[in-house]
């Protein structure tokens, strides 16, 4: 039969002193004098006892568990940052719940209700692309649950995020692709309901006018981030009268949808592609874009870990300033040429 944990209670009755004494003693209290901690710590060790969790737990209510949501793990940005968050969540010893949204609001809404109802101390979010209201984040705040936004965030001021630099590294982006020669330059761009869409337009619009050129709207089309949504924004901005020779896309994988439909229409002459994430897997296939916008997914998640990690900390010490001040990070992006091309 398994022989069954040892106690507190079993060590206290051993060395014929109170619960809190041990207590108190394993946990290095100073109203312990040295050698009677001492004493307890040899003890427990002897007995190979181990400290119940739970009950840790319950005094000082807290799970050492955070919680992330984001749209897809399979995408190589998101299980990047997600590395990151576990390692910087480890090093505190704290635990990672994770989950996907499948890009989903309604999915989205029930995981924050699922990651409160596990008591999460707190939430790391990548907001799914049909997000538009963010009322279930703001309920967190009734049970104490801070939650950080990365890379995809919402439109509002009162928010701790970190997130890479969209408008200027579109801006590079464009003005690379105008520096090689292109002047009719599309963008296939994300639904509206994403800031981030809002961002890479806004970055679009920039640079046009920095190089002296009309903004014409018809050139940004938007897409739902599927195959067919970017065969469809694809065709749209080839049957442009501008006749297009380069575009601008929302990530890699819509590059590599719009390369693979360019390719089956053997088109007389290819347009060039510059999108966003500098997926690591495009530089090993023979379809990439030309350049792509490097947001640093691994630091992203870092850093939100961290700011997490210290709003928690700062809750636990009692510090009034923790809900006052908000951690508003950018990652500057860099654009990376693809030296295939």
């Amino acid at each position: 039969m398994p022989k069954k944990p040892v106690t507190i209670k079993e060590i206290a009755r051993l060395l014929e002193v109170s619960v809190s004494t041990v207590s108190r003693a394993l946990n290095n209290h100073l109203s312990i004098g040295l050698p009677m901690r001492q004493k307890v710590q040899q003890l427990a060790r002897e007995l190979k006892y181990e400290r119940n969790q739970t009950a840790v737990f319950f005094q000082k209510g807290r799970t050492y568990t955070i919680g992330v949501i984001l749209p897809e793990l399979s995408e190589a940005f998101f299980s990047s940052a997600v590395s990151a968050i576990e390692e910087t969540a480890y090093k505190h010893n704290y635990t990672v719940l994770l989950a996907q949204s499948h890009d989903d609001a309604q999915k989205e809404k029930q995981l924050v209700e699922k990651m409160k109802n596990h008591r999460v101390d707190g939430l790391l979010v990548s907001l799914a692309k049909t997000t538009a209201s963010f009322d279930h984040f703001d309920k967190l705040s009734q049970y104490n649950i801070p939650v950080v936004f990365f890379d995809r965030v919402p439109p509002l001021q009162r928010i701790h995020y970190v997130a890479s630099t969209l408008v200027t590294g579109t801006v590079e982006a464009v003005s690379y692709l105008l520096k090689r020669g292109h002047r009719a330059i599309g963008m296939i761009n994300g639904p509206a309901t994403l800031h981030a869409s809002n961002e890479r337009r806004e970055g679009y619009i920039l640079a046009m006018t920095k190089n002296r050129l009309k903004y014409d709207p018809t050139l940004v089309v938007p897409s739902d981030l599927t195959e067919q949504g970017t065969i469809a924004a694809l065709n749209q901005l080839l049957a442009s009268r501008r006749k297009v020779s380069a575009i601008v896309t929302f990530n890699d994988y819509v590059a590599l949808y719009a390369l693979k439909h360019t390719r089956s229409l053997a088109l007389v002459e290819q347009p060039e592609f510059v999108s966003y994430a500098n997926l690591p897997l495009a530089h090993y296939m023979d379809m990439t874009p030309i350049a792509s916008v490097e947001q640093f997914p691994y630091q992203q998640g870092q850093k939100a870990a961290e700011i997490l990690l210290d709003l928690l900390a700062r809750e636990e010490d009692s510090e009034p300033q923790a809900r006052q001040a908000y951690y508003q990070v950018t990652v500057p992006s860099q654009l990376v040429e693809n030296k295939k091309s």
